[in-house]
Parts: structure tokens; C-alpha cells; sequence
């Protein structure tokens, strides 16, 4: 793998993450991202920046690291055990939005590079990432815009690519225990080389460039929507959700715990607050029955 090629890599995820950032701020008034930079014993580190308390977002994160270790950890090498005993470098960009408006839907997204090397073997390397949607009281204009965006994001790739990683996503993004998506999905991508570095680089970098385009204008739309108690118990109920597939499923918080990542920017995901109610179920015919109903099912949304 050549540096310099590793060394694009790491200048697109830091500007992505300044743009971001940036995008963001702009929707608030006041509130601006707090940065903090870390290193890591083993070697590497990042910079972590969260938002906290903003009039439209509770709280959210957007972080980049590029950490290096001597063994990958379980969760990389369980299905690929051709990456046991490989030296790693892993970067990325990794976000997720918590909004204040309970009709704001949360996002997530991340873009990354992995690479595995063991001497005297040729080296191993693969791109991943995507982008989520999990609403609370959804619209199906918006779900409908942001999976738009995500057929414009691999429509320069190929026909098929929309379609896979749209599936992909639906698949991944599901709690089996519940029976249910974590959200109205959008893509999802891993091991992903074939057709070469600059092919694979210019996929990521248009997932991650699209984001913003799918999620912005879903967040300028809604954020001034008028709520009372009823929306924000169950946005705060519908975000146990989060957290319980982020714990038990999510192969970005398994591997950064395993690797022994930092805890506080790996755990940024998690919302401020949320809540679990025992054997709750919303009332026929109301907009959270709607969720559950139409929503959290895996659709084809565009028709292709």
C-alpha cells in the first residue's frame, strides 16, 4: 500500500470531518463542537468533537481517528480469519446526531479505511461505511429524499450498487430481539476493494460527501415543529433502541472496544438521555403506531 495513497485518505476524512462540523454549527445559534485530541498508547489517536445542549441538537458527535495495533481484534477477524496476526492502521470519520425535536430523526454515518499487514504476505486493505436514518415520527417525503440521496451517492458506481447496499443496510441494521430496523436505512458498505484503491476511495468519499445532502435539509424542515410531553417520552423510549443495538450488535462500538479505543469517544454515540418502559406498545391507529407499522419494516422506498 503506498503512503501516499494512505496519506489521501487521512486529508479527506480530516476535511470531512471540518465540513461537517461546520454544516452543523450553522444550524445552531450559539452552541459550537468542543474538540478533543487524544493519542493512544499502542499508537495513533484522533480528535473528538461533540455538541452539547444546542437548540437542535442535544447532543451529537463527530469523530476522526487513525489508530494502529499489533493484532486486530475478534470482531474484525471472526469472519475473515486470513486478517489473524496482522499489524492494523485503522481511520475514520464516525457521526451520530441526537435532535432535540423528536420529529428531527437521529442519523448516523461513517466512512473508513482499514488496512492489515503481515510480513513476508501481501497487504490486506478495505473501505467501509454509510449512512442510517432512525426517526421517531417520520414523513415519508423525508425518508423518500434521503434514499434519493443515497441512490445519487452510487449511481456513478453502477446500477446494482444502490440496491446491495441498501439491503445490506436494512440487514445490519436490525434488532432480531425486537423484531424491528433501528430505523428507514440508507446504505451500508465493508470489505470493500474491488476494482481497485481509486475506484474503492472515490465510493467512500461520495457516501461521505452525500450525507449532508440527505440529512440537512430533513433537519432545517422539521426542527421548529411544535412538541409536547407525549412526543418526547417517546423519542426518549424509541432511543433505547439505540443504544441496545449499539452494544449488542454494532461491529464499529464491538471493534473499538476490542482494540482498546478510547471508551469516551467511541461511547459519543450514546444519547443523553433515553428510556425503557416494560411492555409498552403504542395505541392502534396513532402516529407511533405508524413506526412500528410501516416504518421499521425494510421497503423498497424508491421502486427500483
Amino acid at each position: 500500500m503506498n503512503t501516499d495513497d494512505i496519506a489521501r485518505v487521512k486529508d479527506y476524512l480530516l476535511n470531512l470531518q471540518d465540513q461537517i462540523c461546520a454544516a452543523l454549527e450553522g444550524e445552531e445559534p450559539e452552541i459550537r463542537f468542543v474538540e478533543d485530541k487524544w493519542q493512544r498508547a499502542e499508537g495513533g489517536g484522533g480528535r473528538t468533537r461533540v455538541l452539547t445542549n444546542g437548540e437542535v441538537f442535544e447532543q451529537g458527535g463527530v469523530n476522526f481517528s487513525h489508530v494502529a495495533g499489533f493484532k486486530l481484534p475478534p470482531s474484525a477477524t471472526a469472519k475473515r480469519p486470513e486478517l489473524a496476526n496482522r499489524q492494523f492502521q485503522a481511520m475514520g470519520v464516525s457521526l451520530v446526531l441526537h435532535p432535540k425535536n423528536p420529529f428531527v430523526p437521529t442519523s448516523h454515518a461513517n466512512v473508513r479505511f482499514l488496512i492489515a499487514e503481515k510480513e513476508g504476505e501481501p497487504t490486506i486493505w478495505w473501505f467501509g461505511g454509510g449512512f442510517d436514518l432512525t426517526p421517531y415520527y417520520p414523513f415519508k417525503e423525508d425518508v423518500l429524499h434521503w434514499h434519493e440521496t443515497a441512490f445519487a451517492a452510487c449511481e456513478p458506481f453502477g446500477k446494482g450498487m444502490y440496491p446491495k447496499y441498501k439491503k445490506w443496510c436494512d440487514e445490519y441494521f436490525y434488532l432480531p430481539h425486537r423484531n424491528e430496523t433501528r430505523g428507514v436505512g440508507g446504505l451500508f458498505f465493508d470489505d470493500l476493494n474491488e476494482g481497485g484503491f481509486e475506484q474503492c476511495f472515490a465510493f467512500m468519499r461520495s457516501v461521505g460527501d452525500h450525507y449532508l445532502q440527505g440529512y440537512l435539509p430533513i433537519v432545517q424542515k422539521r426542527k421548529d415543529t411544535p412538541y409536547g410531553a407525549r412526543e418526547r417520552n417517546f423519542q426518549l423510549y424509541r432511543r433505547g433502541r439505540y443504544v441496545e443495538f449499539n452494544f449488542i450488535y454494532d461491529r464499529g462500538t464491538l471493534f473499538g472496544l476490542q482494540s482498546g479505543g478510547r471508551t469516551e469517544s467511541i461511547l459519543m454515540s450514546m444519547p443523553p438521555v433515553a428510556h425503557w418502559q416494560y411492555n409498552w406498545s403504542p395505541e392502534l391507529g396513532s402516529p407511533e403506531a405508524e413506526l412500528y407499522e410501516t416504518y421499521l419494516k425494510p421497503q423498497n422506498w424508491l421502486g427500483i
